[in-house]
């Protein structure tokens, strides 16, 4: 289930010691525990940055996905979004849609849902691109889909929205950490991602990044803001406000320490790992796992592509059967997974064993 929270060996050990070490240097009789506990925030925005190759002036933190996409759309304003489109596909994360379905009358923009075809599991990159011109001032794009892990073309999305001037934001959250991701490359304005998933940390650890252009030229002034939003975070005169020059301005009040240490563990296993390993090992058990759906005569709904696939396979139950009957006896057998509708979500990742495999091709029903 590494769609939904990520292990690693000697995880509990790991995190438990560093929240030791926390109450540990909290609870100490000096001056220094906020030093400590805002370095080891900062630590983890530097390992967030060195993931998808930036600087880490540019990305800040948030409480979760949501709140970082939030503090972005705020941050664009009127200015940007009044009077033009906001572009979605309909199997994004549902949480993101209830969010800009919300502010759509706030910032005076039209959010466009572009749908699936008849009988079709994910919305395809052309029919996206076909609802999007000129009059799109953002589009929003899921990297990975948590329904079907179907991967969107991300460079080829950028540069459909450098020849109609639009913006484009990108939803990380399938695919940070076990699929490599560059800035350069994608040449986004804003991404974001989830410390949870592949990246095998903790709730409550939202990690956003902001194009410079943005950031520098762009006006950018999210309306929640506090003392953390500041160039200099110690200002005290209530009447000389300013914005950091940095992604620090979507900072707001005193910042939550502790996903962020909880969460460094993992980001430090799998940073650790030697390139291009965890993903070989994730497609080796997918094909696996495909060829045992295909088997057992379940509907495949995730791209067989690898290169258009994340590292999850979906797979339709038949209707003969119960879902969560099937979802617990393979709970029975030590096989972890869930579902969502009719659809098996099965998602292979460090701590999954050949062995494991076999059982879910054993106990996995016809």
């Amino acid at each position: 289930m590494y769609h939904s929270v990520g292990v690693f060996p000697g995880q509990k050990e790991a995190i438990s010691e560093v929240l030791v070490r926390f109450a540990s240097d909290w609870c100490a009789p000096n001056d220094r525990r906020w030093d400590t506990a805002l370095g080891a925030r900062s630590a983890l925005l530097s390992r967030w940055a060195n993931l998808i190759g930036v600087d880490s002036a540019h990305v800040f933190a948030a409480s979760s996905v949501t709140d970082a996409f939030a503090r972005f759309v705020d941050g664009l304003g009127e200015r940007t979004l009044n009077g033009r489109k906001v572009l979605v596909a309909a199997d994004c994360f549902p949480s993101l849609h209830f969010l800009l379905s919300g502010l759509a009358d706030r910032y005076g923009f039209t959010l466009v849902t572009v749908p699936l075809r008849e009988g079709e599991a994910y919305v395809r990159d052309d029919d996206f691109t076909a609802c999007w011109g000129a009059d799109v001032a953002l589009a929003v794009v899921t990297w990975v889909s948590s329904l079907t892990s179907k991967r969107a073309d991300l460079n080829a999305l950028s540069a459909h929205a450098r020849s109609v001037g639009s913006l484009v934001a990108v939803d990380l959250t399938q695919g940070a950490g076990i699929i490599p991701f560059d800035v350069r490359a994608s040449n986004c304005d804003f991404a974001c991602s989830t410390s949870l998933k592949w990246l095998c940390g903790v709730p409550g650890a939202g990690l956003g990044y902001v194009a410079p252009a943005l950031l520098n030229g762009g006006g950018m002034t999210p309306a929640v803001r506090g003392w953390f939003s500041q160039e200099d975070p110690f200002n005290w005169d209530i009447e000389r406000f300013s914005y950091a020059p940095d992604a620090r301005r979507f900072d707001t009040g005193t910042p939550s320490v502790l996903p962020f240490i909880a969460s460094a563990p993992g980001f430090d296993w799998v940073m650790g790992q030697p390139p291009g390993a965890l993903r070989n090992q994730n497609l080796e058990l997918c094909h696996r796992i495909i060829e045992i759906v295909d088997e057992k005569g379940y509907r495949l709904v995730s791209p067989r592509d690898d290169t258009q696939r994340g590292g999850s396979v979906m797979a339709d139950v038949p209707s003969h059967l119960d879902v969560q009957h099937v979802v617990k006896t393979l709970a029975a057998h030590q096989i972890v997974v869930d579902s969502r509708g009719r659809s098996l979500r099965l998602s292979p990742g460090f701590s999954t064993s050949d062995d494991g495999i076999e059982r879910l091709a054993r106990a996995l029903p016809k």
